[in-house]
C-alpha cells in the first residue's frame, strides 16, 4: 500500500499563486482531485495528505472541503496565522475537524533565514505544541540552523521536514546540508519527507543516481521509522511525471526489508498524521 504524504490541489489564481514563476508555466492551471485520482489508480496509491500551497485560512477551508468530497484525501495540512493574537481561538475552532492534521508556513519564502526564531512565531509554535496538530517545515538549507533550534525549543510538537529541506541537488552541494540534517535528525520528534527531489535537480536531464547521495544522508540520519514518501504533485511535473517520482524511491528502497518499505510508503505517514485506514 502507498500513502502519498505530500501533494497539492489548487484552482489557479495569479494573485494567490504568485510563487508560480514564468518558467513554471505548466502549473498555471487548475489541479484538482479528479486529476490525481486517475494517477493514483494507475500507480496503486491508496490515499494522500493534501498540503497548503497558499497562505490563507481560505486555503485551509478549500482543502477541507475537497477532503470531505473525496475519501482518499485522508489528511490536510492547512495554514493558520501563527503570529495572530487570536491563534488559540482559531486552533480551538479547528480542533474537532478530524481530517485537519496540521499546519504549514512557507518559511522558504521568508527573506530572513532566522524567521522562525522571531518571538511572535515562536510564541505561535508554543501554542500549537499544546494541541494535537503537527507542523510541516518548508525550508531551504540556509534556514536549517533556525530549524534545528526550533525543533529543540518544542520537543512535544511533531515536526516534519518537507522535501528533505530542499538540498541543492542541481549543483551537487551536499556537505553543509548533510551536517545540518544529521543534527536535526537527533531530535526524535522530527520526521522527514522523501519528496521534492526532482525539482531541486536539473529539470530536463536529471538521473536517478543524482539523488542517491542525498537519500543516503536522510536514510542514515532518520532511519526507516521517520521517513515518508511524498510526490509533491503537481509541482513535480516540472521535472517528472508521477510514476517517475515514485520509481526513484521504489528503486532506492528495493533491497530494504519489507517492514521498512511499509513504514516509508504508508505506516509512518499514518502514524505521524494519525490517518484513518484507506
Amino acid at each position: 500500500m502507498i500513502i502519498d504524504a505530500h501533494q497539492h490541489f489548487w484552482k489557479y489564481s495569479p494573485q494567490k499563486h504568485a510563487w508560480i514563476r514564468q518558467e513554471m508555466s505548466l502549473l498555471k492551471r487548475d489541479f484538482l482531485p479528479d486529476d490525481l485520482q486517475k494517477i493514483f489508480a494507475k500507480n496503486q496509491v491508496a490515499a494522500c495528505v493534501a498540503v497548503q500551497a497558499e497562505q490563507s485560512e481560505e486555503e485551509t477551508g478549500f482543502l477541507l472541503q475537497l477532503a470531505d468530497q473525496y475519501n482518499y484525501i485522508k489528511g490536510v495540512v492547512g495554514w493558520v496565522d501563527l503570529k495572530a493574537e487570536n491563534l488559540l481561538q482559531r486552533l480551538d475552532y479547528y480542533q474537532d475537524i478530524e481530517k485537519l492534521k496540521g499546519f504549514r508556513h512557507q518559511v522558504q519564502d521568508e527573506p530572513d533565514p532566522r524567521f522562525m526564531l522571531h518571538p511572535a512565531f515562536q510564541n505561535g509554535l508554543r501554542v500549537l505544541e499544546k494541541t494535537r496538530f503537527t507542523f510541516d517545515l518548508l525550508v531551504y538549507p540556509v534556514q536549517l540552523d533556525a530549524t534545528l533550534q526550533t525543533g529543540r525549543n518544542f520537543p512535544r510538537l511533531s515536526f516534519v521536514l518537507d522535501h528533505m529541506a530542499k538540498p541543492d541537488i542541481k549543483s551537487g552541494s551536499i556537505n553543509n546540508w548533510s551536517t545540518s540534517i544529521q543534527q536535526i535528525a537527533k531530535e526524535p520528534h522530527v520526521y522527514c519527507k522523501i519528496s521534492g527531489m526532482v525539482t531541486e535537480a536539473s529539470w530536463k536531464d536529471w538521473k536517478a543516481k543524482d539523488f542517491s547521495p542525498y537519500l543516503d544522508v536522510v536514510f542514515q540520519a532518520f532511519g526507516p521509522d521517520r521517513l515518508m514518501f511524498g510526490s509533491d504533485w503537481p509541482v513535480c511535473l516540472l521535472a517528472a511525471d508521477y510514476q517517475a517520482v515514485l520509481d526513484i524511491v521504489i528503486q532506492y528502497t528495493r533491497n530494504l526489508p519489507e517492514e521498512d518499505k511499509q513504514k516509508i510508503f504508508y505506516k509512518n505517514a499514518q502514524k505521524f498524521y494519525k490517518l484513518t485506514q484507506p
